[in-house]
């Protein structure tokens, strides 16, 4: 999946296309895996923008196929929606 890399998203959108949580989106965020903005003064409003999305999901491709195909971790178990905090 690739987006648009001049697109920006604001986190709740960016969670629902890839079919995440908003948790998920926040904490590759505060992390520093995944690139923001923060436009405003304040409290401001969080946009991702679309070239950051790209680097992001490359990441996270490379980190399943490592995890995966080298490492024989089971994506079943990774997967388990049950864990996920909405």
């Amino acid at each position: 999946m690739r987006v648009e890399d001049n697109a920006i998203f604001r986190v709740k959108a960016l969670a629902e296309l890839l079919d995440v949580s908003r948790s998920t989106v926040y904490r590759a965020i505060a992390s520093g895996e995944l690139d923001a903005l923060k436009i405003g003064t304040g409290k401001g409003a969080v946009r991702v923008p679309g070239n950051s999305v790209n680097v992001w999901l490359d990441t996270c491709a490379e980190r399943g196929y490592a995890d995966f195909v080298e490492n024989g971790l089971s994506p079943e178990a990774a997967d388990d929606e049950s864990a996920e905090v909405a």
